[in-house]
């Protein structure tokens, strides 16, 4: 029997003991499939008439119309969310006492507030005849918070000796940021960025609650009201619009790491090769 610097190794009786567990999840987990298998067959959610609807060209328009207010929806956030973010980010950086006050309670208060109450409560106050600048809002409320903190971050990470040089040879608040942290925080904080946008695409669904005729309350449509005659089809709506939203989020994940490789490559040009 081997031992480790980390932990015992187990003996023969706690390995007989782990596969045991091991064979009880296994059986337990398939059971649970074979459960929600057979549940869905018995309400004929697999036969071939549940995508008998998909075959409509009305049915197939709208889907295409949700997946283009999902991206309406999408774009106008994420512009948005990453404008307030840096203008939040700056006043968190501020020198000035109350403005980092300011900053950092709108920030706190909006990371803090649950979205799909932010959004529900701002369709019923503010925009009750525009569902998409209700979710546009609440989007860009909760996620330029978040953007924030991102920012600030990764300008905090640059290395303090940068700003203290710049500081140094007479440079104002303004151009050590603009000139010298901002641009050396992008490339590590691209990423995080990246990452909260696709969170940000996600959270478009959220405007089904409100009404708002995007992908998922377009699939909503689909599934409640073309009957087939064996039923609703919950299912085929789930298996077509769940890759759709897999699809958008893969791709946007795919542009981040293009852009990464790409600063990367455009840095290492940059710097000078010892001879």
């Amino acid at each position: 029997m081997s031992s480790s610097v980390l932990y015992d190794a187990p003996g023969p009786r706690a390995k007989a003991r782990y596969r045991a567990f091991g064979v009880l999840a296994v059986l337990g987990i398939a059971g649970l499939l074979w459960y929600a298998y057979d549940s869905l067959a018995s309400r004929n959610q697999f036969s071939a008439a549940m995508w008998d609807p998909f075959q409509y060209t009305a049915v197939q328009q709208l889907i295409v119309n949700g997946l283009l207010d999902t991206l309406k929806a999408f774009g106008l956030a994420a512009a948005f969310s990453l404008v307030l973010g840096a203008l939040l980010a700056a006043g968190r950086l501020s020198d000035h006492r109350p403005v980092r006050a300011v900053a950092a309670a709108i920030v706190q208060f909006f990371r803090a507030m649950p979205l799909l109450i932010m959004i529900f409560a701002l369709y019923q106050s503010f925009f009750t005849t525009s569902p998409l600048w209700a979710l546009v809002t609440g989007l860009t409320l909760y996620n330029g918070a978040v953007q924030a903190e991102i920012i600030r971050s990764g300008v905090n990470a640059v290395p303090r000796g940068q700003g203290e040089a710049a500081y140094a040879l007479g440079m104002r608040k303004s151009q050590v940021m603009t000139a010298i942290l901002v641009p050396q925080a992008v490339r590590s904080m691209l990423p995080a960025i990246i990452g909260q946008l696709v969170v940000t695409l996600k959270d478009t669904s959220l405007g089904f609650v409100i009404t708002y005729t995007e992908l998922l309350y377009a699939g909503k449509l689909i599934a409640s009201n073309t009957a087939t005659p064996d039923g609703y089809p919950y299912i085929p709506v789930v298996l077509v619009i769940g890759p759709i939203y897999i699809g958008m989020c893969l791709l946007l994940t795919a542009l981040a790491k293009w852009i990464e490789a790409r600063g990367r490559r455009g840095a290492n040009r940059r710097t000078p090769v010892a001879a």
